[in-house]
């Protein structure tokens, strides 16, 4: 055998999206590219790694096998590199960051800075919902996670980062012209809603219990993307973070509906595992947030606060 490891790193990709064009969007390289090393790779085993139902690439039983003795391969050659960065004085290793997705209209700002100055420091940030949040804090497969609901049935510490505040929002199309709204006028709109384990919905559903509202639900998506689409198509109302719609409302796309009891605040915090043991790249990032949040909040969230 004669495999590269470029092809086992685009392997492994392939593996994690299921999908050639996914994976070569994600390493930079065109599908052909991304085919012809799959191909190389592929005529070196004499059993299939990938099969195609319908138009759908699924990986294999063996093709899942080689895909951990590949991701640990891949990981001790990048321990090679960590090593020698690490004998020349350098910060160097992985940093794994799990957020729920309104989490990366922000954590950006505060990485940012941070791998300008470490350059052996690789990333690895994962955007999702706030149940696999969770779930990748739990299993410790993350250094830190990035939630605005904290998790109760966790031992975590915690950082603050910021506020985060939710609004009301519908499309610009009609008209609020009174100055404060009462909550009784959320049963009269159809609401739009993230989908279950998201923490906007949870802050949502949690503010309609604790108001005895009974509203009518319109919908329910997948990302607050597509929820804010869909306000802006017109489609109903929705509560979301002010942080993921700012651009929105300065374009008149959205507006804010003022209604008594908004905004539901709730507060980002940076969490880990209590008692958790942190990597040099690990405790060299909490250090720099703690020392560096307030000034990249007043630099680049001073929006908020107008």
């Amino acid at each position: 055998m004669n495999y590269t490891l470029h092809q086992l790193q685009i392997f492994l990709k392939i593996a994690e999206k299921e999908s050639i064009t996914k994976a070569s969007e994600e390493l930079h390289l065109t599908q052909p590219a991304v085919s012809i090393q799959l191909k190389n790779f592929q005529d070196q085993f004499p059993i299939p790694l990938t099969e195609v139902i319908g138009r759908k690439l699924y990986i294999t039983d063996f093709g899942k096998e080689i895909a951990i003795a590949a991701q640990k391969i891949v990981d001790e050659v990048n321990q090679i590199t960590y090593k020698t960065n690490a004998y020349q004085g350098q910060l160097s290793g992985v940093l794994k960051i799990s957020v729920v997705s309104t989490g990366k209209y922000i954590i950006p700002y505060f990485l940012s800075d941070f791998m300008k100055q470490h350059e052996g420091v690789d990333l690895i940030l994962d955007v999702t919902n706030k149940e696999r949040v969770v779930h990748s804090l739990e299993d410790n497969t993350v250094d830190f996670s990035l939630v605005s609901v904290l998790p109760k049935h966790l031992q975590v510490e915690k950082t603050k980062l910021m506020e985060n505040q939710l609004f009301l929002v519908g499309n610009t199309s009609e008209s609020f012209p009174k100055k404060k709204y009462k909550t009784a006028m959320l049963t009269e709109l159809p609401l739009i809603y993230r989908e279950k384990g998201s923490g906007t919905r949870h802050t949502m559903e949690k503010y309609i219990e604790q108001n005895d509202i009974p509203v009518r639900k319109k919908m329910e998506l997948t990302s607050n993307e597509a929820v804010k689409q869909a306000v802006i198509a017109g489609l109903g109302y929705s509560i979301m973070p002010l942080i993921g719609i700012r651009n929105d409302l300065e374009a008149g796309r959205l507006q804010i509906i003022p209604v008594q009891g908004f905004p539901i605040k709730s507060i980002w915090n940076l969490i880990w595992l209590k008692n958790k043991k942190f990597s040099p790249v690990a405790q060299a990032f909490l250090k720099y947030v703690k020392e560096n949040k307030d000034h990249i909040i007043k630099n680049k969230f001073n929006i908020l606060n107008d």
